[in-house]
């Protein structure tokens, strides 16, 4: 049996970091649907204080998520990266990451380019032959890149 796995990330505005993740990943952001969150406002299940309009739309303000294009459609979705907001800053490291593998990329110019859209880097380790940069998101989310 293979599980489907939906990571959730703590930040912020969800939709800025939905938008910077579904770039960085070539993944697409998971439309929301303006009709629904109408209906839940309408039937008092949710509050118009809830929500927020992201690149013209209607969107629920408390989170976002991305998935693999192809998987856009999935129910359930077998991959997917949900970002919902906290109160809080991030302060200190994430007990998790994720590493990107570039796919042959050189790893010097994605850093180049992650870092002109809002990226840090933080330091470059290896291991044996392998090494990786790694680089903070827009939010200070820790990743690496190899």
């Amino acid at each position: 049996m293979t599980l489907n796995i939906q990571i959730a990330v703590d930040c912020r505005d969800p939709q800025a970091l939905a938008d910077w993740w579904a770039e960085t990943l070539e993944w697409a952001v998971e439309p929301q649907d303006e009709d629904f969150i109408r209906s839940m406002i309408a039937q008092g299940f949710a509050a118009e204080a809830e929500t927020t309009r992201h690149h013209g739309k209607l969107v629920w303000g408390a989170g976002a998520a991305i998935r693999p294009p192809e998987e856009l459609d999935a129910k359930p979705p077998a991959r997917r990266i949900l970002f919902q907001t906290v109160p809080e800053e991030k302060t200190i490291k994430n007990r998790i990451h994720w590493d990107v593998n570039l796919a042959g990329a050189d790893k010097d110019a994605a850093r180049a380019v992650l870092e002109a859209r809002g990226a840090t880097f933080l330091w470059t380790a290896s291991q044996g032959p392998h090494s990786w940069h790694t680089m903070a998101d827009p939010e200070g989310n820790e990743f690496c890149i190899s």
